[in-house]
């Protein structure tokens, strides 16, 4: 009996690969980046990476796991960070993560009418609606201006991001801010994915017929989906005009910033979790890696708007080719990569 259950014993005690690596990076996010960071990286790379990395996950639990197509995913970032501007400004004795939450609930709310459509609507018009609620609500934030308080051209300014007397004022601050924010979002998606919630929206992208057979509720589980989604999208949001920008716009928030967020989805894979932080990773740093290459080639020639015109080319060939050769995008080239280290060893 002994001799059986040590190895058992063994087995279980084991880490998988995957908590090993989670641990490997938190250590690496919260114990060496603060250390040999430095403000450009904190600004220019590694906040504005956390903001899209968040905003791409709530789209992929729409999308890649409940089969839904959206084209507003910035008018939720839009409406977390405006929700959370003018809590912030009107009830200031509210905490600051209080503050987020009830901000990510007005996009929740705002989700879920948007998702009533998906009820009657599939595909190319279901995407065609949620198109209709970006416009929406740039209209409603240029249209009222107490939203932005009299702000003539409708900017706002980030408060103070200070929780339990703890500034997060400097570079540095905001990034384990955000860092703080996206950790937990994304274990909290990890758990729903893994729930027999997330088997449900799987069961409703892949045949909704199959779905109802088999008992799942598919319009609660779409309208459900609507409202997650758009919940951790306006807290994207928040980050994007909190941490990042510091100050945003209507404007900031239009039809590309929606588009950046799907092509996102689309280059990191769909239906992984994962996959929200290798996309995002990949669309914060082309634009660097093109304005190097640029200066190098063209040196004074490459301007601005040449840099705009080439990460435009840049990452519609990258999107063309992942959806011809791996739909599946760079989690599953990830994937292979390991799976190619395993047997190697």
């Amino acid at each position: 009996m002994a001799a059986t259950s040590a190895p058992l014993a063994k087995t279980v005690l084991r880490p998988s690969a995957n908590a090993v690596g989670i641990a490997l990076l938190l250590v690496l996010a919260y114990g060496i980046v603060p250390l040999v960071g430095t403000s450009y990286l904190y600004e220019a790379i590694l906040t504005p990476f956390l903001a899209l990395s968040l905003a791409a996950l709530g789209l992929n639990l729409l999308t890649g796991y409940a089969g839904q197509l959206s084209l507003g995913s910035s008018a939720f970032m839009a409406l977390g960070a405006y929700a959370a501007f003018n809590l912030s400004l009107r009830l200031p004795f509210l905490p600051l993560p209080v503050t987020i939450v009830l901000a990510g609930l007005v996009a929740a709310t705002a989700g879920l009418a948007a998702g009533l459509p998906a009820l009657r609507l599939r595909g190319f018009y279901l995407a065609v609606s949620t198109l209709a609620v970006q416009f929406f609500v740039g209209w409603v934030l240029n249209r009222f201006a107490w939203i932005s308080n009299d702000s003539p051209s409708g900017v706002i300014s980030a408060p103070p991001l200070v929780i339990a007397g703890l500034s997060f004022e400097d570079a540095r601050g905001r990034y384990l801010f955000s860092l703080t924010v996206v950790a937990l979002l994304t274990f909290l998606a990890w758990r729903l994915v893994t729930s027999p919630t997330g088997r449900s929206f799987v069961a409703v992208r892949d045949n909704e017929t199959a779905a109802r057979v088999i008992g799942v509720k598919v319009a609660r589980t779409k309208l459900l989906a609507f409202a997650l989604s758009s919940f951790v999208v306006g807290v994207a949001g928040v980050l994007w005009a909190f941490a990042y920008l510091r100050t945003v716009e209507p404007a900031g928030f239009n039809l590309d910033r929606s588009f950046q967020i799907l092509f996102i989805v689309i280059i990191g894979g769909l239906g992984t979790l994962r996959g929200a932080f290798l996309g995002a990773g990949l669309i914060v740093v082309l634009p660097l890696l093109l304005s190097r290459f640029g200066a190098a080639v063209l040196g004074d020639g490459f301007d601005s708007g040449t840099l705009e015109m080439c990460q435009r080319i840049a990452l519609g060939t990258l999107i063309v080719a992942f959806l011809i050769r791996e739909p599946a995008g760079l989690a599953a080239l990830l994937d292979r990569a390991v799976r190619c280290l395993r047997r190697a060893d």
